[in-house]
């Protein structure tokens, strides 16, 4: 399977389009351009005869529009990625295009970096979906076709995403701390920086170390127990593991999507939980992260524009591939003196808010300050926000065990 060619259908009405794509991805040893269509009706049929893993679609067709055309391709083979090319760089169309099931959206011409990297990262994911639907299918002893394997007696641990669509959420305060509270002798965790430009998991937990996932990346083919021992970085306070973010921003570029995802499964066989503190742009660090998620704790405010973006990310989750089962709403810093409660977001979105945790900046600015998780302290249990953290922890065991 790792050394399948990614099998590629080009839909374009312009010709001269086509054949320059074409020959732009023939250099490409991993990548093989199995046909070339030039209206949506004739990119539905291919795509059902040649089985590509990565259609690239054009928006503008005569006959019908190259998102109608992804929602049809989709619907017939939901492994299939979809990369739509578009003149048009307007965010409506790219939103549209993600719900209807699109996996990236490229502005017209990409480079051919942007177009081969948006190739390979799509090829994946068709490989990995179409592998887990021939699994799903084939008969099995197992316990209804959840995948086992890996270091820890064979059973995998669950990655937990933590996100929100707006920064300065509490994101990396709430993922800290969940790691914290899922921590036991019983039960090791370990944090992943998903933020590789900026991020400062570690910083919030006073830890620095030379060492970073870049270190990993390269290795991903090879990795084994004791090269992730050395890379990870140990809390002694809390016992949790940490696997850094890079120290600098120009180093991420080292790290591909697809080794991020691949680093957070090879993870997953030594730990019962990953939990990844999720930067708020859809990276390709985020979009991996979240291919691999058994749940997504998604993090809200009581801010209009917080509201705003969480109400769009619940309109994309379908797309990205994330059941609203496996969706963890949370209101962080909750103030009750504002007038928008839980219960008025929760009915506007038509999803509940699960955990409520509660404005408490004397307990947070501290300890974010001093580099220490307030749910080290075991007296943090009898405090309301300490409660709240302990609740999101037992409700993550509860749908994730």
């Amino acid at each position: 399977m790792a050394d399948e060619k990614i099998k590629v259908l080009i839909v374009d009405d312009i010709a001269e389009t086509r054949e320059n794509i074409r020959k732009l991805l023939q250099f490409e040893s991993d990548v093989n351009v199995v046909g070339t269509a030039r209206t949506g009706q004739e990119a539905i049929d291919l795509s059902s005869d040649l089985e590509p893993h990565v259609v690239l679609m054009d928006i503008n067709m005569p006959d019908m529009d190259g998102i109608v055309a992804t929602e049809l391709i989709r619907q017939q083979a939901p492994w299939v990625q979809i990369v739509i090319l578009s003149v048009q760089g307007d965010p409506n169309y790219m939103r549209r295009a993600m719900l209807a099931g699109a996996r990236d959206f490229l502005t017209k011409p990409p480079t051919i970096d942007e177009l081969i990297s948006a190739i390979r990262r799509a090829g994946a994911m068709a490989l990995d979906e179409r592998s887990k639907a021939e699994a799903m299918s084939a008969p099995s002893s197992s316990d209804g076709g959840h995948m086992k394997g890996g270091g820890r007696m064979g059973v995998e641990g669950r990655i937990i995403v933590v996100y929100s669509p707006k920064g300065g959420t509490g994101c990396t305060m709430v993922a800290t701390n969940l790691a914290v509270s899922l921590q036991s002798d019983e039960c090791q965790v370990v944090i992943v920086d998903g933020n590789l430009q900026f991020g400062n998991v570690s910083i919030f937990f006073n830890e620095s170390s030379k060492n970073h996932i870049g270190d990993l990346a390269p290795r991903v083919d090879e990795l084994d127990n004791e090269v992730v021992e050395e890379v990870l970085i140990d809390h002694a306070d809390s016992g949790v593991k940490i696997l850094a973010a890079p120290p600098k921003p120009e180093f991420a570029e080292e790290v591909t999507g697809e080794q991020f995802r691949q680093v957070l499964r090879y993870l997953r066989r030594l730990f019962p939980y990953v939990i990844v503190d999720a930067t708020s742009a859809l990276t390709e660090y985020t979009l991996s992260a979240f291919d691999v998620a058994d749940l997504v704790v998604l993090i809200s405010t009581q801010d209009i524009p917080s509201i705003a973006g969480t109400k769009m990310f619940l309109d994309l989750a379908h797309a990205l591939g994330i059941p609203p089962a496996n969706l963890v709403f949370v209101m962080n810093r909750y103030d009750k003196r504002i007038n928008i409660s839980p219960e008025r977001i929760g009915e506007s979105f038509k999803k509940k808010i699960d955990v409520v945790i509660p404005l408490d900046s004397r307990t947070v600015i501290p300890a974010v300050n001093r580099g220490i998780p307030f749910m080290v302290d075991s007296k943090m249990n009898a405090t309301p926000i300490g409660r709240a953290l302990q609740t999101l922890a037992d409700l993550i065991v509860e749908k994730a065990p």
